[in-house]
């Protein structure tokens, strides 16, 4: 059977680095709007399907729509991975996502979910377009492990 589209039930809320991401409500403790979290969605190349995204102090939620369970990660993670949102609640295996830490590399991060540092580059596939080089993540970032198990 086909990729499943609409994950139910599970309703995980994923903790992310308040100060650390892509600025784009001017810096600081601002917590991006709605409307600008959509349009990252969008110039990430990435699709809602009818997902609604709404922005409660520095809380996302991600809810409803017709993503893939891979669709929905990555929206969780273009969300979550932007200066000022500290949590985003959202309907995901929390068990595929790490959070970098210093001194990380995707081959570390490769190691220790995937079982070898030379499947790093699935890593970086499962996180494009969010990721344009697999040399370029950050402590904070969170990333998507295909397959994999939480470090």
């Amino acid at each position: 059977m086909g990729a499943v589209l609409f994950m139910e039930g599970f309703m995980g809320l994923f903790n992310f680095w308040k100060k650390s991401g892509k600025a784009l409500a001017g810096g600081g403790d601002a917590a991006p709007t709605a409307e600008t979290l959509v349009k990252e969605v969008k110039d990430l190349g990435l699709d809602t399907k009818g997902a609604e995204i709404k922005v409660e102090g520095d809380k996302v939620t991600v809810s409803g729509g017709m993503l893939t369970a891979e669709e929905r990660e990555k929206v969780i993670l273009a969300v979550g991975n932007v200066e000022g949102v500290a949590t985003v609640e959202a309907e995901a295996d929390e068990n595929m996502f790490h959070t970098v830490e210093k001194g990380d590399t995707l081959s570390a991060i490769a190691k220790k979910t995937l079982g070898s540092a030379n499947r790093y580059m699935e890593i970086f596939e499962a996180n494009k377009p969010m990721l344009s080089h697999p040399d370029k993540i950050y402590p904070g970032q969170m990333l998507r492990i295909p397959g994999g198990k939480k470090a």
